[in-house]
């Protein structure tokens, strides 16, 4: 059972600035791709030059690693090993989808990514509700603590949607 106590039930304090603090997040993502449907369990912990993914059975069992560095992208299932130079081509060469991963960790901060320019719109409280970056659409659906904690991303026949349970700003 301490596989489900990954994070205290304490809220952690929001950094000022997040966009340059490195995070972990738990949380949950369900992919529709082209019809095809896939969901797990999510351990992400973004660093500012590495990511790593923690893919999640139900009962919290890992069943997929994914780890991306400035040098190459592994993705480790099912006692296989798969290595690539960046872990979009990676994921989508073996999952046959892929998370953003260059946007995404500015994404889930209720930010547009820095490389590229955003098409914004914001709800009545001033919270961006509407996205659109890098040919994502960004639909926030949720934010709990100032940061958002269910978002619907789309691309083509690509739908990804990320429920972020709990944010922890003191991993290491």
């Amino acid at each position: 059972m301490s596989g489900c106590a990954l994070f205290s039930s304490k809220p952690s304090v929001v950094p000022a600035q997040p966009e340059n603090v490195p995070f972990a997040m738990n949380g949950r993502v369900s992919i529709n791709n082209n019809g095809e449907r896939h969901s797990a369990g999510l351990r992400w912990i973004h660093q500012e030059s590495s990511d790593e993914l923690l893919l999640l059975a139900p009962l919290g069992r890992t069943v997929g690693r994914i780890f991306r560095d400035a040098d190459h992208a592994t993705l480790d299932s099912d006692g296989k090993h798969y290595q690539a130079g960046d872990v979009e081509t990676l994921m989508q060469q073996v999952l046959n989808w892929h998370l953003p991963l260059d946007g995404l960790h500015h994404w889930v901060l209720g930010l547009p990514a820095k490389h590229s320019a955003a098409q914004i719109e914001h709800n009545g409280e001033g919270q961006i509700s509407l996205m659109t970056q890098d040919g994502w659409e960004i639909q926030y659906v949720r934010y709990e603590d100032k940061l958002p904690s269910r978002l619907k991303l789309s691309r083509e026949n690509l739908q990804v949607q990320l429920l972020i349970d709990e944010w922890d700003w003191d991993y290491q």
